[in-house]
């Protein structure tokens, strides 16, 4: 079953996978159905990330909201 976590500007359901080769965190953004998987390496490097290190990945107008041909930086 999914669980769901939601604010004013998203809304998420997470659970365990099992499908891969280990257990796995699956991620989907209920509003685009697009999902990600992150294993315990990449949850642990969110962990240790220095304060403000996610700001401009958590700017949704930083890749959201681009236009498909525009460069990223």
């Amino acid at each position: 079953m999914d669980e769901v976590v939601n604010s004013e500007f998203a809304q998420v359901a997470w659970r365990t996978d099992l499908e891969g080769n280990g257990p796995r965190l699956r991620l989907e953004d209920l509003r685009t159905g697009r999902v990600r998987y992150l294993d315990a390496l990449e949850l642990e490097t969110i962990i240790w990330l220095p304060e403000g290190r996610l700001d401009t990945t958590l700017d949704p107008s930083f890749h959201r909201w681009r236009e498909t041909n525009e460069a990223t930086p």
